[in-house]
C-alpha cells in the first residue's frame, strides 16, 4: 500500500481538516490516531481561499504525522458541497464467451457512463446499482453467471470541475499526492451503516458545518444523494447575531449549552457567555429559543427530499444522523418528530486501536475515507475501474499547475 503500511483519510471540511492514520497489521486495519485542525479557507464545502486552505491541511497533517510518528505522503480525500450531483444511467453489451468475465462488467460499467457531461462538470464516481443478464434482474454479482446479454444500473455522481480541481491544488500545495477524492457522505457510509440497514433500506443525513449531505441505500445499493446548503455553521451564526456574541464564543455556547427542542431545556437554568473579556448569565432557554427555528427548517428541508425522491418508500429503517452537526442536544428527538421516522446517531463502527473516533460521529467521514482506501487497496468489492475516470485529467490539472 502506498506510504508503507500506513492508510490516511483527510476529511477537508467547512469547519474543521481532519486527518484520520490507519495502519495495516497482518492484512487487518488499525487505526492509529485522529488530528483536527480548524479549517479557515472553505465554505459550503468548496474552497474560497486556497492559502488559508492549504495552511490548515498542513497543520492537521503534521500532527497527524506527529502523534503517529509516519510521514504522510498520500491520502484520500473528501469532497461535498452544492456543486455535486447524481443521475441514473444504463448500459448494456454482448457477452463474448459462455460466461460473464470482469472484462466483461468492466464493459457493461463503461457503456452505461458513456453520457452527456457538460465540459464544466467531472465524473466522480461510478457505481453499479443493479445487473440484469438475460432479462433477470436483482442479480448482484454476475461474475462466472452463463448469458448472452448483460445490462447494468449505474449511479453517476459528477462535480464542478473548477471545485474539484482546487481541492486538488490544495493537497498538492500542502506536500500530498491524493490517491482518490470520495463524495463524503459514501465515505460515511462505510463507516457507520450495517449490513442490513443497507438491505432493507435507510437515508444517512450527515450534517456538517456548511453542508448537510444526504445518501439513500436499498438492496445494498446506493439509490439517491443530495447535498443541502444548510449546516452547523448556520446554528453558529444565529447565535452569534443573537446574543450579540464573537463567532468563536457563540460556537463554544452551541457545543457546550445548545438544544434543539426549546421545550426540554429547564426554564430556570442559567449559562455563562462572555463578550469582549466581560461575563454575563443568561438563560440556556434563550439560546434553544435561537437554535430550534434552525433545526426545524433543516428537517423540513431535508423531508421535502426524502419525499421527493421516494425516500420514505425506501428507508424503511430510518435515518442515521451523524456529522458534528448530530451531536446537537436534542437533535435526534426533532427529526424523529418531524421526519416520523426512527433516528439513530451514526458512530463509527468496528473501529480498532483508537478509542476516540468510536465516541465521535464528527469522524466518521476521516474514519470511512481510511475504510474505502483499505478495501479499495486490498481489492475489496471494489472494479477496478468503477470509480476512475477522474484522475487522468487530475494528472493533466496538476501539471498545469505547477509549471
Amino acid at each position: 500500500m502506498k506510504n508503507g503500511n500506513i492508510v490516511v483519510g483527510l476529511d477537508i471540511g467547512t469547519t474543521k481538516i481532519c486527518a484520520i492514520v490507519g495502519e495495516v497489521i497482518d492484512g487487518a486495519l488499525e487505526f492509529r490516531n485522529v488530528s483536527v485542525s480548524p479549517s479557515t479557507g472553505m465554505r459550503k464545502g468548496v474552497v474560497v481561499n486556497i492559502e488559508a486552505t492549504v495552511s490548515s491541511i498542513r497543520d492537521a497533517v503534521r500532527m497527524a504525522e506527529s502523534a503517529a510518528g509516519v510521514e504522510i505522503h498520500t491520502v484520500y480525500v473528501g469532497i461535498s458541497g452544492g456543486h455535486v450531483k447524481g443521475l441514473d444511467s444504463y448500459g448494456a453489451v454482448g457477452i463474448r464467451g459462455k460466461e460473464v468475465k470482469p472484462v466483461d462488467v468492466n464493459r457493461v460499467i463503461d457503456s452505461a457512463k458513456a453520457v452527456y457531461v457538460p465540459l464544466d462538470r467531472e465524473v466522480l464516481h461510478v457505481i453499479p446499482t443493479g445487473y440484469t443478464l438475460d432479462g433477470q434482474n436483482g442479480i448482484r454479482d454476475p461474475i462466472g453467471m452463463a448469458g448472452v446479454r448483460l445490462e447494468a444500473k449505474v449511479y453517476i455522481l459528477t462535480g464542478a470541475v473548477s471545485s474539484v480541481q482546487n481541492l486538488l491544488k490544495c493537497c498538492e500545495k500542502a506536500g500530498l499526492e491524493v490517491i482518490d477524492i470520495v463524495f463524503e457522505p459514501l465515505a460515511s457510509a462505510e463507516a457507520i451503516l450495517t449490513d442490513d440497514e443497507r438491505e432493507l433500506g435507510v437515508a444517512i443525513v450527515d450534517v456538517g458545518g456548511g453542508t448537510t449531505d444526504i445518501i439513500l441505500y436499498k438492496d445494498g445499493w446506493l439509490r439517491h444523494s443530495s447535498v443541502l446548503a444548510l449546516g452547523g455553521n448556520h446554528f453558529t451564526n444565529d447565535i452569534a447575531v443573537g446574543l450579540r456574541i464573537p463567532v468563536t464564543e457563540a460556537e463554544r455556547v452551541k457545543k457546550s449549552f445548545g438544544h434543539a427542542v426549546t421545550t426540554l431545556v429547564e426554564d430556570s437554568e442559567e449559562i455563562d457567555i462572555f463578550q469582549a473579556g466581560q461575563g454575563r448569565k443568561i438563560l440556556r432557554r434563550h439560546v434553544a429559543e435561537i437554535i430550534q427555528p434552525r433545526a426545524e427548517e433543516l428537517l423540513e428541508l431535508i423531508r421535502a427530499e426524502l419525499r421527493s425522491c421516494s425516500g420514505y418508500d425506501i428507508a424503511t429503517t430510518g435515518v442515521v444522523m451523524t456529522g458534528g452537526g448530530s451531536l446537537l442536544e436534542g437533535m435526534d428527538r426533532m427529526a424523529e418528530a418531524i421526519l416520523e421516522l426512527p433516528v439513530r446517531i451514526g458512530f463509527p463502527r468496528g473501529i480498532r486501536g483508537c478509542a476516540e473516533i468510536e465516541k465521535n460521529p464528527m469522524y466518521a467521514t476521516g474514519a470511512g475515507l481510511v475504510l474505502y482506501g483499505f478495501d479499495s487497496e486490498s481489492d475489496k468489492g471494489f472494479y477496478p475501474d468503477a470509480f476512475a475516470g477522474i484522475f487522468g485529467k487530475m494528472k493533466e490539472w496538476v501539471k498545469g499547475i505547477f509549471v
